[in-house]
């Protein structure tokens, strides 16, 4: 939507807010940061909060949408957004939790819809799994544990073109031919996705053996990460750093006939597969924390599942077909997993921002609309 589309129609608030386990910082930024998207001179009574672990979603694409058919719509930053490599789940869902007590008390919203959009579709059904059903404070401690007992829900969760989980989208997306993780050059050709010997089309052999190593791969590093931080903390250093390469080598992003949908193929976020995996992609930098918190399919909380099961409120799942990084099988593993009873999944057309049509981001924002409309 271009800018002259809705700013006679649409109000936008900039909203800084202190964390209780993050101050403002000396410079003045605050750790939540966004904007709250209304309609023009309204207070709405149902608004709609989204979250990324890393992407700054003030600017949300569908937020206009949603504020010009009466909703308000907060785009939501916690102290992460452009940092992942420091993320940490715990202060993540408090920085959201910051953000739904803000709608809540200061806007006169009365009922409160989770958008867990892309890769933000598990950190927010974390946080409304959390807010139901607290179980990271276990292991936490003073002002964490308390703002971790205290996260307020939600009425609706809506998840659109989300992935499962961080660590679930990263092993299927890592390249399992990865010989050294500190040298990018070394390659198993016997795995290697874009040796023509080995396809596309790919055998059930291949695949197999080939989601295997990715799984394998994954181990190493959670492996490595975990005795290396055990090493530096006994030398009194608290982490370092490491760099994170060839992310961008799912099988489905050369393969048409693995997971069909409408999507264009061979292709990625970035490109064709082949050359974007030369590129830094998601994961490229992390601290030795963060990969525990985040990437590991072991240790990390940021998987999907376990957080949706706990989910008991009306869920709604839409997944565009032409989605070149979330496929059909993940909609119907997120719809699985919720726990709600009242669920539907849609399929609907488009990619995976709506980019490739106007008509399809119109399209997709009714759909949610009238379902809000209908459990409100």
């Amino acid at each position: 939507m271009s800018d002259h589309d809705w700013h006679a129609k649409v109000d936008r608030q900039f909203v800084g807010l202190k964390s209780p386990t993050m101050p403002r910082i000396q410079a003045g930024g605050h750790p939540c940061q966004g904007l709250y998207w209304t309609p023009k001179d309204k207070r709405p009574r149902v608004a709609l909060i989204a979250t990324h672990y890393n992407v700054d979603f003030s600017e949300h694409y569908i937020a206009p949408y949603f504020a010009e058919r009466g909703f308000g719509f907060l785009g939501w930053n916690t102290r992460f957004r452009g940092a992942e490599d420091q993320f940490v789940l715990e202060h993540a869902l408090i920085d959201i939790g910051v953000g739904v007590r803000w709608l809540k008390e200061k806007t006169g919203v009365e009922r409160i819809v989770i958008l867990g959009n892309s890769g933000g579709g598990s950190l927010m059904g974390a946080y409304q799994g959390e807010a139901l059903a607290p179980t990271l404070m276990l292991a936490a401690k003073g002002a964490t544990r308390e703002a971790l007992q205290q996260l307020p829900g939600a009425n609706l969760y809506i998840s659109l073109n989300a992935h499962q989980g961080r660590p679930e989208v990263l092993t299927e997306w890592m390249d399992a031919s990865v010989v050294d993780e500190f040298d990018p050059t070394k390659t198993d050709e016997r795995l290697n996705p874009f040796n023509p010997a080995n396809g596309p089309p790919y055998s059930a052999d291949f695949i197999a053996r080939y989601r295997a190593a990715q799984r394998a791969r994954n181990q190493r590093i959670t492996d490595w990460a975990k005795a290396e931080l055990e090493r530096l903390n006994a030398a009194g250093i608290p982490d370092i750093l490491f760099p994170l390469y060839r992310t961008w080598a799912d099988l489905r992003f050369m393969d048409p006939a693995l997971d069909p949908s409408e999507r264009p193929c061979p292709g990625c976020y970035r490109g064709h597969p082949s050359e974007a995996n030369r590129f830094p992609g998601i994961g490229r930098a992390n601290s030795l924390r963060t990969w525990l918190s985040m990437w590991s399919l072991e240790t990390s909380k940021c998987q999907g599942g376990e957080h949706l099961a706990k989910i008991t409120e009306p869920a709604l799942v839409v997944q565009s077909n032409a989605d070149m990084g979330v496929f059909p099988s993940d909609a119907r593993k997120i719809f699985a997993a919720i726990g709600a009873k009242d669920k539907a999944l849609h399929m609907v057309p488009g990619a995976h921002y709506f980019e490739d049509s106007e008509d399809h981001r119109e399209n997709v924002v009714e759909l949610m609309a009238q379902w809000i409309r209908g459990k409100s």
